[in-house]
């Protein structure tokens, strides 16, 4: 094989089995007509109320409920799969206690599943909000010290800590997506500088699950936008190259009124999300 074709191989490559999980979600949803050339079979799961009432899209595909705080469910979820794209669990911030149990027990039982299993792929919905404290006149990258903005942005930080443990001591790759805002337009000034299309996820998904030796990757998620706070030169070897922009939001979103100067909207990476809470279970 020469180095051109094996350099191109990853683009026609397939699983026999991949595991969506986070299914019914809002990415899930967008994701699962896109990832029949991924695989022969793809398994989608999500929790089972959510699940209900959901058919399979095709032969290729698989529907399953699982809760990720049920250790045996995941485990019986994860077989026969030999990748996962993991987007399940509590993608706001929430009391901890709702965290805790999809976000932290969750993140720990799909890689002991993954691990027991052989699967050696595992795709990472982390987030920017691993990073949100940053200020937005700031540019960081992956080897930047975290600054979770949140309960929901620490279960990040702790799912990116278990995908390097899995990697270093039972070579389960990950590549780490800090996603930034994945929705069909961008509707404010922050999502200017975080806003990803679909069509670059896929792109990147595609580049995380079959390029090879990405060992722990973490990689932003944001399309070519103009203003952006992120630097993915340590994800270079995936070679992801977006090709969608924010800026043709751009108008649309200028048009509307400026937040105060103090506004964490304005001021940090992070947002809203920053100033979430606090969730006091003992409060009147």
């Amino acid at each position: 094989m020469s180095a051109e074709t094996e350099r191109d191989a990853w683009q026609s490559a397939r699983f026999s089995r991949l595991l969506l999980t986070g299914a019914a979600g809002g990415v899930g949803r967008q994701l699962r007509p896109r990832l029949a050339s991924f695989a022969e079979r793809v398994r989608v799961a999500d929790l089972a109320a959510a699940m209900q009432g959901v058919t399979p899209a095709g032969a290729h595909e698989e529907v399953l409920g699982c809760d990720l705080a049920d250790r045996a469910a995941v485990d019986a979820m994860v077989a026969g799969c030999e990748a996962i794209i993991h987007l399940g669990g509590v993608s706001v911030e929430r009391p901890f206690e709702e965290i805790l149990e999809a976000n932290i027990k969750g993140v720990f039982h799909i890689y002991e599943a993954a691990r027991r299993h052989g699967v050696k792929r595992v795709i990472f919905a982390s987030s920017n909000h691993v990073t949100g404290f940053y200020r937005q006149d700031e540019r960081i990258d992956a080897h930047d010290l975290k600054r979770p903005d949140g309960y929901y942005g620490l279960s990040k930080s702790y799912g990116e800590d278990m995908a390097q443990f899995y990697f270093d001591r039972y070579g389960v790759e990950t590549v780490s997506i800090r996603i930034g805002s994945i929705f069909p337009e961008a509707t404010n000034r922050r999502m200017l500088a975080s806003w990803m299309s679909m069509d670059d996820f896929e792109q990147l998904l595609r580049r995380a699950l079959f390029i090879a030796g990405v060992g722990h990757t973490i990689v932003y998620g944001m399309s070519a936008n103009a203003k952006t706070w992120w630097d993915n030169r340590h994800a270079a070897h995936l070679g992801y190259a977006p090709k969608d922009s924010s800026e043709i939001f751009c108008a649309k979103v200028e048009a509307q009124p400026q937040p105060a100067a103090d506004d964490p909207v304005a001021t940090l990476q992070g947002g809203a999300f920053t100033a979430a809470g606090p969730f006091d279970p003992l409060a009147d």
